[in-house]
């Protein structure tokens, strides 16, 4: 059970309430992430959906994205952030094999997904730091400057849920990863 109150998302008409209605009308449901994020935070929800909505804007493909906060996710130890992007992968396209030697840290036969995962890897291994070689492999693999501001956006936001969620034990709200 998670450790924060969530209030009843229907009967909440506060800051939060609205909040709730928004994401409730764009997705037709909020994660329990969310509803927990918004109940005591709505100003710190409110800044990581504007950040996602620069993302959903941005030039790095959706899957990618997703990608990338699975990785964050993994190596975070985040088993909610976990379910929930590898589920938002799938709906993006990414098969359920390749989501898998994804966790697993396997290669997927992909060289340029192969090199992001690789990169974010070492981001999340390192809080941030790479190398002049790991610059050179993700830019020869094919991604822009601006893609990499996007990457950098992506890992910070999904650092704050990961945490969030570590902290909170919220419950899981997505399909079971095996």
């Amino acid at each position: 059970m998670s450790r924060l109150s969530t209030p009843n998302l229907e009967a909440d008409t506060g800051p939060s309430g609205q909040i709730y209605a928004q994401i409730k009308k764009a997705i037709g449901a909020v994660p329990n992430t969310y509803a927990a994020i918004a109940a005591h935070g709505p100003a710190a929800l409110k800044s990581i959906l504007a950040a996602d909505a620069v993302l959903t804007g941005g030039s790095l493909p959706r899957r990618d994205l997703e990608v990338v906060k699975l990785v964050i996710s993994a190596a975070g130890g985040c088993d909610y952030c976990v379910a929930a992007h590898s589920h938002l992968a799938r709906l993006a396209g990414v098969n359920a094999d390749v989501l898998k030697q994804i966790r697993d840290g396997a290669p997927t036969g992909d060289a340029k997904r192969d090199a992001l995962v690789h990169f974010v890897r070492k981001l999340a291994q390192s809080s941030g730091t790479v190398s002049d070689e790991d610059f050179a492999a993700i830019k020869s693999a094919g991604y822009s400057d601006a893609q990499l501001v996007e990457i950098s956006l992506a890992f910070a936001t999904t650092v704050f849920t990961n945490v969030f969620n570590r902290i909170n034990d919220t419950d899981i709200d997505f399909p079971a990863v095996a």
